[in-house]
C-alpha cells in the first residue's frame, strides 16, 4: 500500500499511520528500531530496497529524507508505504522543501517510534562529522558508505579524524568474509608470524584500504596496497611467511582460490557482497564496533601505497 501526502505535516503523517493501523490491521508492535536514511539529492529507491530487505531480519520504522523536491517555498511532501511495499517495516518518505530542509531533526522526531533505538544511514555522501550532524546526534549507530562517495580515500581519512563510538561503514562490512577467511587460515599450523602483507584491489575502493588497515592493525607488520583501476573490489590478499606465502586470490569477483605452502589449493565461493546484505550485518549490533574504530583510527595510517 502506498499513500501519498502532498503538502502535509508530521502530525498528519502520524494521524494517517494510526488510521491505517486501526482500519487495516497494520501492526507497529514488534518494530525493533528506527532506521533513518538521508539520501540527499540522490534517488532513494535503492536505499529503500536495501532497507526493506534488512527489515525482514530487523523489523523497523524506516524514515527516508530526500532533498530532490524542486519546490522553493517551505513545504513537506510525504509518502507512506505499508505491507508488501515496505517489507517487514513501515516506510515514510519525506521531501522537505525551502527552509524545511534545514530542520531535518525537527521533522523526524515526532515520527520516531518511542523507546526504540535509532540508527542513521547515509547511503551516498557523508556529512563532515556524522556524530555531530543533526541526524547523527539522534542515532545510537551511524552508518556511512564510503564506496558511494566521490572521494572514498579522503572521506575515510576524514572519518578517522572524527570517529566516535557508534560510527561504522558499509565498506567495512563488504570485507567481512575476507577477514574471516584470513583469520581462519592463520589459526592453522605452522602458526608463523606474517612478515609482510599485500592487498590488491580497485584503486579507489575503500574496502581495499580497510582490509589493509585491518591487517596492519592485527598483524603489526608492513602492509602494501597494489591499486588496479577497474578491478572488482578486493582481488587478492597475500601474506608472506617464512614457510612461503598464503595467497587468497579472487580475480573475477565471484570465486576465490586459497594457495598455501605444502597444501592443495582450495576454491571458495566469495562473491562481492550486495548492499542489502551489508546493511543487514550492520543492523545486527547496536553497540560500538571497537575493532572498526581501532582499524580506522590506527590501522589506516600504517598502510603503504
Amino acid at each position: 500500500m502506498i499513500i501519498d501526502l502532498p503538502s502535509t505535516t508530521t502530525r498528519e503523517i502520524n494521524r494517517r499511520l494510526v488510521r491505517e493501523r486501526d482500519e487495516g490491521g497494520v501492526v507497529a508492535l514488534g518494530r525493533v528500531m528506527n532506521l533513518l536514511i538521508d539520501t540527499g539529492d540522490h534517488d532513494p529507491e535503492d536505499a529503500i530496497a536495501a532497507a526493506n530487505l534488512a527489515s525482514r531480519e530487523h523489523p523497523c520504522r524506516i524514515i527516508v529524507l530526500s532533498t530532490t523536491s524542486r519546490k522553493r517555498r517551505p513545504n513537506l511532501d510525504a509518502q507512506i508505504r505499508l505491507g508488501g511495499d515496505a517489507g517487514a517495516s513501515e516506510v515514510i518518505l519525506l521531501w522537505p522543501a525551502g527552509d524545511m530542509d534545514q530542520e531535518m531533526d525537527t521533522l523526524i522526531t515526532p515520527l520516531l517510534l518511542p523507546d526504540a533505538p535509532t540508527v542513521v544511514w547515509w547511503p551516498n555522501e557523508v556529512p563532515e562529522n556524522p556524530s555531530a550532524a543533526p541526524l547523527g546526534r539522534m542515532g545510537r549507530r551511524r552508518i556511512t558508505d564510503t564506496t558511494q562517495c566521490t572521494s572514498p580515500s579522503k572521506t575515510l581519512e576524514r572519518l578517522a579524524a572524527v570517529y566516535q563510538d557508534g560510527d561504522t561503514d558499509l565498506a567495512w562490512a563488504r570485507a567481512t568474509l575476507w577477514r574471516g577467511l584470513i583469520a581462519a587460515t592463520l589459526e592453522q599450523p605452522p602458526y608463523e608470524p606474517v612478515h609482510r602483507a599485500v592487498v590488491v584491489g580497485e584503486s579507489t575502493h575503500p574496502s581495499v584500504d580497510l582490509m589493509a588497515a585491518w591487517l596492519a592493525w592485527a598483524l603489526r607488520c608492513p602492509v602494501h596496497v597494489e591499486r588496479v583501476k577497474g578491478a572488482p573490489a578486493i582481488t587478492q590478499v597475500r601474506l608472506e611467511r617464512s614457510s612461503g606465502p598464503i595467497v587468497l586470490d579472487r580475480p573475477d569477483g565471484k570465486t576465490a582460490a586459497l594457495h598455501q605452502p605444502d597444501q592443495p589449493d582450495h576454491r571458495i565461493a566469495l562473491p562481492i557482497r550486495q548492499l542489502g546484505e551489508c546493511l543487514v550485518e550492520e543492523l545486527r549490533r547496536l553497540d560500538p564496533d571497537e575493532v572498526y574504530g581501532e582499524v580506522l583510527t590506527k590501522g589506516l595510517a600504517r598502510i603503504e601505497g
